[in-house]
């Protein structure tokens, strides 16, 4: 009779045993069924005819162990994707499959009882941790063995390997297996190296280990250096971080540094003891004016001071100083603004300017009150012809600042009294009056019925309709600084006010305009013969 095959000694069992056993998808489920009653006699006729079947030696001994091998040799068969587990098994295929292939390695009663026909077995990539799986040696038979890609450790059964006569094919790569050369052993020699790549068994590789660990240290050491230079470089210079990692309105002390060539002589704008102004260019390549506090300052002033800064920065208003950021340290603070070509008010009055030109600067400055009172009532700001720039196209632009927690707006109405008053007179309050602002407002009130030109500025030339627009906004500021019944006009009347007079201004210009245009000769209009 021709020999029986392995798979069908392996599987005399399950002849016996219902379909539904053998379709079952649950293997645990599946050894918990006990032998059936048959299953002694059959599996002694099968070792009579074929003594060499390995569970024939237990047939004496325990027979559960041998009947759950089927079982699991049935399963392992249908994992491993044979083409016909009833008649061949001739590999386990359990590659990459890290959740189920350490439940097989479990089984030791089945690699004790391994089937003689399986000739391949596959478990690499499965992340296998632990000592190598002797178990798998009980398959004598095998040809190829393929364990790469684990994390399998220490030494390897090197007496076991010797029993596995007809292995062509075996690949440990990728463990961390603890001997030191493996080539050496006479039974290994039959492999080159590449079944042992990186796997711990060959010389070279601890060489390449102790090489790579220092290497993965100098590495390391390498890029937190780099990574902690970056980032003090970033703390010290965000301006040089790409656009998007820039902290918005937070400056360093080294940002403002650099912007000021090194706080150089030649960006000091101003100096007094309490503060130091720059010029400077900044991150975006425009000019600013940085104004430096030094000094020892508490928790709570600095406090105050970025919250400060945190609503200054948010004000949009071209008459008002544009508020770039700040700088925040233990001993220094700075606030950086947009710097704007042009001059104080007081520079500007000394040219003596037209009167709609001082009209304008009244409207804008009174427009940039209104501003604030409607959007920002906390922030009050300081209306003096010396505090105020002008560009070059009469634009004033309202440069200090102040956040406050309680902003009065009868004393703003006064104050841009005052300015008005100033305007006109081109007087000081704090120069010739010995009670400042009131001796100055005073002196308006005494010669305004009836000697009113002595309060104009003299160089200034009014015609008749100019003089009587002049007189409205010294009854206008003379309004606003008069608070003895609380009648004062707020800011939105006060500016409808001055731009009725400024309209005016711009109605008479245009009619002296035609005026003068009317008594030209015809011949005047003519250029180069046209």
């Amino acid at each position: 009779m021709a020999p029986i095959s392995a798979i069908a000694l392996l599987s005399f069992s399950l002849l016996s045993i219902s379909i539904s056993l053998i379709l079952s998808s649950n293997i645990i489920e599946d050894l918990n069924l006990p032998p059936p009653p048959d299953f002694r006699s059959t599996i002694l006729k099968n070792c009579k005819e074929n003594p060499l079947i390995r569970y024939c030696n237990a047939v004496s001994g325990d027979i559960s162990d041998v009947f759950k091998s089927t079982i699991v040799a049935q399963h392992l068969c249908n994992e491993s994707k044979n083409p016909n587990c009833s008649n061949s098994f001739t590999k386990i295929d359990l590659s990459t499959r890290p959740l189920i292939a350490p439940l097989y390695l479990s089984f030791t009663f089945f690699w004790k009882y391994c089937p003689l026909t399986i000739l391949t077995i596959d478990l690499s990539n499965n992340s296998l941790k632990g000592s190598f799986p002797s178990d798998i040696l009980f398959c004598s038979q095998i040809q190829s063995l393929d364990l790469s890609y684990n994390g399998l450790i220490g030494e390897i059964p090197t007496d076991g390997f010797t029993n596995l006569t007809n292995l062509t094919f075996l690949n440990l790569s990728y463990n961390q297996f603890g001997e030191s050369n493996i080539l050496r052993l006479h039974y290994f020699a039959r492999f080159n190296s590449s079944s042992f790549l990186r796997s711990g068994l060959l010389a070279k590789d601890r060489k390449f280990n102790v090489g790579s660990i220092v290497l993965q240290v100098f590495l390391l050491i390498f890029v937190v250096g780099i990574i902690g230079c970056f980032g003090w470089r970033c703390l010290q210079r965000p301006d040089l971080l790409p656009f998007f990692l820039q902290r918005k309105h937070k400056f360093t002390q080294a940002v403002l540094k650099a912007a000021t060539d090194g706080f150089s002589e030649g960006n000091l704008v101003g100096r007094n003891k309490r503060v130091e102004i720059y010029k400077g260019i900044l991150r975006d390549g425009s000019e600013g004016l940085i104004e430096i506090h030094r000094g020892k300052f508490s928790f709570e002033s600095r406090r105050d001071f970025v919250e400060e800064c945190r609503i200054l920065v948010q004000l949009d208003h071209k008459n008002l100083v544009q508020v770039l950021g700040w700088c925040d340290n233990r001993e220094f603070r700075a606030v950086a603004m947009r710097w704007t070509d042009g001059y104080t008010v007081v520079e500007w009055l000394s040219r003596n300017p037209q009167w709609k030109h001082r009209l304008k600067v009244l409207m804008r400055v009174v427009e940039a009150m209104c501003y604030l009172q409607d959007q920002w009532p906390q922030v009050g700001c300081e209306i003096r012809t010396s505090s105020i720039f002008l560009s070059n196209d009469h634009e004033p632009l309202i440069s200090k600042l102040k956040v406050q927690d309680k902003n009065n707006p009868s004393k703003n109405v006064y104050k841009f009294g005052v300015f008005l008053l100033e305007l006109v007179s081109n007087r000081s309050p704090h120069e010739g009056f010995e009670t400042g602002e009131t001796g100055f407002v005073e002196w308006i009130k005494i010669h305004y019925r009836h000697h009113v030109r002595k309060v104009i500025d003299e160089r200034m030339k009014t015609t008749v309709i100019t003089f009587v627009q002049v007189k409205q906004a010294i009854g206008i500021g003379l309004m606003c600084t008069d608070v003895s019944n609380n009648q004062q006009p707020s800011l939105h009347q006060i500016s409808k006010m001055i731009d009725r007079v400024y309209q005016s201004s711009l109605v008479s210009q245009s009619a002296t305009h035609r005026h003068k245009i009317q008594r030209t000769p015809t011949n005047a209009l003519k250029v180069n013969g046209d």
